[in-house]
């Protein structure tokens, strides 16, 4: 849950930006194409994020006009002249950002250089996009415990140095599309925080010198890592599998020709970095720590602007809306800074707006490189209004509406409490499994064919029985219940002969056994018994609660799965067929699945708890056999 503080203000915000804007037809003079493919990427990429102009600290010869310290050290005194003060009156030192001018030492330590500041303490915080909310963590947390009484917050970011042309030399002007793209999404600049335990204006506010009749309260941060369920998504210093590191070359040359000295990002993985944060939200929401409805300014960090509506839909299917006339974002003039982005764009908001008491300010920053979500809510006071202190920890209250995001996306709204509840079990399911054994050992980059062939060996005589039991399960309906038979009977035909697919994967793999001399392992037995059990009685409802666990799998961890299997092992694409054609049709399944759950809960409301009861049993029992494959 966030860390809550009761005493923490931000005094002033500045930033720093280098040299002139630059726009999107002077973006070559500065990171030049490599190829002659460079132009078409640029203009796909450039037309999705919406970026106008960004700043860059090298300049059209590629030489650095300005190093990451001294712009990070120009963006803290910026803020600092903001508010009057002096670096002698800052004990903290808090920074973060994705690396600085040297690998080591701490890149705080080098800023701290960098200003001539008297000793104090420092933190720094390395990551990628929230690495300058942790570092703000930090020092919001050494003014709550009374440690410090004002304490410097500092991002900033210098990815050009890695853009220029000639860094691609040693590859002879190639690179793969993950690091090749990022070249016209990444910028640089900083940003920085005065934090203070004294409840005093904010200076600078809507442009203005001086302190203003508004004072902004940090009320909490909340910031999560899913790095146990997720492969790396964005990186530098790894090789193109992500196999090995650049430390592992025999020299810094060959690391560099492996490219392993490219920054990338696989694409393929953001879908899954919005999914948890606004899931992540949901939890907030329902934990009462913030209201959609009572959020005046929503200053949401995104790459590209071809996730607005992906952060919108999933905010709507969820119930929670935060009208579009509310956010905040400069992207499009400053360009993606990476970690400084949240700190500029917090500290542009502040120049622009007229802040009114009572008035509150979710930010967003979902971080890309190994999944990571991070929220802060600030609150506007009246400068002159009495300290109070926030109310009690909040209780947990029943969930709200919120649809399943693997579900349908238009799903009926008498649906949606029984999908909030589904949600709540799919992604305790989705984060054990991916910490089960063989999928741990496929995202640390370790699987085999060996592995893969014992998988699909153990999983065929799991698949070859789902037509059987939903057909067991169709002769068991009764009454009204008879119609959802159809319905049941098209999905078992569409996968009555899956498992065929499946054994000709595992021959392709090498397998070598007959079909019939396959055997479930321990789970996969459990799993069977239940289902099958469960099909025998009257009217089983409560198996569309298995269906949504089996072919959310389909639909959701299938296709992460299979770039990663196609990676690491020597396969031909014919040992990746059920893979592949579960990954792209078990959606148009879970549609089928949301019309027979309609039908159900119209003749039956009480069916819901079935429907739970056989999901959660489900996962239990699905996860048991994922931990049985290794």
């Amino acid at each position: 849950m966030p860390t809550r503080f009761e005493r923490v203000y931000i005094e002033s915000a500045g930033y720093f930006l280098p040299g002139a804007p630059v726009s999107n037809a002077e973006m070559e003079a500065f990171i030049a194409p490599i190829n002659r493919i460079s132009g078409r990427i640029k203009a796909r990429i450039l037309a999705e994020n919406g970026i106008q102009s960004r700043h860059y600290a090298i300049d059209a010869e590629g030489k650095t006009v300005i190093s990451h310290a001294q712009m990070a050290a120009a963006a803290a005194q910026d803020c600092l002249a903001r508010a009057g003060a002096r670096m002698a009156d800052i004990s903290l030192l808090s920074v973060g950002s994705s690396g600085g001018d040297a690998l080591m030492p701490g890149f705080a330590n080098m800023v701290q250089g960098e200003m001539g500041a008297p000793p104090m303490a420092t933190l720094s915080s390395q990551g990628v996009c929230a690495a300058g909310v942790s570092a703000l963590l930090h020092a919001a947390q050494g003014i709550e415990l009374g440690a410090h009484h004002q304490a410097l917050a500092v991002s900033a970011e210098m990815p050009s140095r890695m853009f220029k042309r000639s860094r691609f030399g040693p590859r002879g002007y190639q690179s793969d599309f993950d690091a090749h793209f990022l070249r016209w999404m990444l910028s640089d600049g900083a940003g920085a925080l005065l934090l203070g335990d004294r409840p005093l204006g904010l200076h600078g506010a809507n442009g203005a010198a001086g302190r203003s009749g508004v004072r902004l309260k940090l009320n909490w941060i909340h910031q999560q890592s899913f790095a146990g369920d997720y492969p790396v998504c964005m990186q530098l210093g790894l090789s193109e599998d992500r196999s090995t590191s650049f430390l592992d070359y025999p020299s810094a040359s060959e690391a560099e020709a492996a490219g392993a000295l490219s920054l990338r990002q696989d694409i393929r993985l953001l879908p899954h970095l919005f999914d948890v944060s606004i899931h992540e939200y949901v939890k907030l929401v329902n934990a009462g720590w913030v209201q959609s409805s009572e959020v005046d300014h929503f200053l949401c960090h995104y790459s590209s602007e071809k996730f607005i509506p992906v952060v919108a839909d999933l905010l709507a299917k969820a119930g929670l809306e935060i009208p579009r006339e509310r956010w905040y974002n400069n992207l499009r003039s400053r360009g993606n800074t990476g970690a400084a982005s949240i700190f500029i764009m917090l500290a542009e908001f502040i120049d622009t707006h007229s802040l009114k008491p009572g008035e509150k300010i979710l930010c967003f920053i979902p971080e890309s490189g190994r999944i990571s979500a991070a929220y802060m809510l600030l609150e506007v006071e009246a400068a002159n209004a009495p300290v109070t202190r926030s109310a009690p920890e909040p209780v947990a209250r029943p969930v709200d509406s919120i649809a399943a995001p693997h579900d349908p996306q238009h799903a009926p709204a008498p649906l949606q409490p029984l999908l909030t509840a589904l949600a709540g079990i799919w992604h305790g399911y989705r984060s054990q499994v991916w910490r089960s054994p063989v999928i741990h050992k496929l995202v640390a980059g370790q699987f085999s064919t060996a592995d893969y062939r014992n998988w699909t060996a153990q999983w065929v005589p799991q698949v070859r029985e789902g037509s059987r039991w939903m057909r067991e399960a169709v002769s068991a309906l009764t009454g009204p219940f008879a119609e959802l038979g159809a319905l049941i009977e098209t999905h078992a035909s569409d996968e009555q002969d899956d498992f065929q697919i499946l054994y000709r994967d595992y021959l392709a793999a090498g397998g070598s056994l007959p079909l019939d001399g396959l055997r479930r392992n321990p789970g996969g037995e459990a799993l069977n018994s239940y289902l099958h059990a469960l099909a025998a009685t009257e009217n089983p409802l409560g198996l569309l609660g298995a269906i949504y666990i089996i072919e959310g799998t389909g639909q959701r961890i299938v296709p992460a799965l299979l770039p990663l299997l196609r990676q690491q092992l020597p396969l031909p694409p014919s040992a990746f067929r059920f893979l592949e054609y579960h990954g792209a049709n078990d959606e148009n399944h879970l549609a089928r699945w949301l019309a027979a759950v309609e039908i159900t809960l119209a003749l039956d409301p009480s069916a819901a708890e079935a429907i739970l009861q056989t999901a959660r049993h489900t996962a239990q029992l699905y996860l048991m056999q994922f931990e049985h494959i290794a």
